[in-house]
């Protein structure tokens, strides 16, 4: 089943996203001018969990665009991304090349990566925001982080609250009209099919001819006990309020971070 669920998401991210970080971001050349200004502001979220980047390797799993391998590449970091869109590949290769770096991009499942990357020799492997949906089964993508990291070697994840993506919807552009009601049940297993994230930068035209994606939402629990189970080790699980405003989304959940290391 995971097969078909990647091919069917694979599908979706060679569509149109290099177009969709055009229109989000500018081309290549334009987005690198800005990160080159300030390389550590684009990864502050998780950078602190995360030792002293010059030198280290890291592995980016799932790493789109290459934004925040670009930055880490400019503070020192020799990053490659995994990631099974050759769209995602040719604007994050330009967009190193055009900030003058230098980043390794694989373009494959990072459930099938071939015997000679996983290497056990990685600082640290990165995931931030919607990635874990895309797994029906955490234990297999666990397994892999293991096996690419060094002894010692730390997980450093980021990703959207499940209080929010599986429970509650939210309404509202502002902090005064914002109304939050559960409308979801917290533990449904199902797969989801939905648009692929890019699709809002696409035009409004383009955008019902985007092949969908299918996601498989999980608990907190699920995650933290997938990753446990790897015989990663649990060093701190962080949950996070709305990060643009102390009023928006008062008291609830927005993002969670894990980080777990390799015994």
């Amino acid at each position: 089943m995971q097969k078909q669920v990647n091919e069917t998401n694979e599908k979706a991210w060679n569509e149109k996203s290099y177009e969709a970080w055009v229109n989000r971001y500018g081309p290549p050349e334009a987005a690198a001018a800005k990160i080159v200004q300030d390389p550590a502001a684009r990864i502050r979220s998780f950078s602190r969990y995360l030792d002293e980047l010059a030198g280290a390797k890291i592995a980016n799993l799932l790493g789109s665009h290459g934004h925040k391998a670009v930055a880490m590449a400019l503070l020192g970091a020799r990053v490659t991304v995994v990631d099974f869109s050759s769209e995602n590949a040719a604007y994050a290769l330009r967009l190193a090349e055009a900030a003058g770096t230098s980043i390794r991009y694989v373009v494959s499942d990072v459930l099938d990566l071939p015997p000679g990357e996983l290497s056990g020799d990685y600082d640290a492997v990165l995931m931030e925001f919607g990635i874990l949906h895309y797994f029906l089964e955490l234990a297999p993508l666990a397994a892999t982080v293991s096996r690419l990291l060094k002894p010692g070697g730390r997980l450093v994840l980021q990703d959207f609250h499940p209080v929010s993506t599986k429970l509650i919807r939210s309404r509202g552009t502002t902090a005064n009209i914002r109304k939050h009601k559960v409308t979801g049940d917290y533990f449904d297993a199902s797969l989801e099919e939905t648009d692929v994230a890019y699709a809002k930068f696409v035009p409004e035209s383009e955008r019902a001819a985007l092949p969908k994606v299918l996601l498989r939402k999980w608990t907190l629990g699920e995650i933290v006990t997938g990753f446990a189970g790897a015989g990663l080790i649990v060093r701190l699980l962080e949950e996070e309020p709305n990060a643009s405003s102390d009023v928006f989304d008062k008291g609830i959940p927005k993002t969670f971070t894990l980080v777990a290391e390799k015994p």
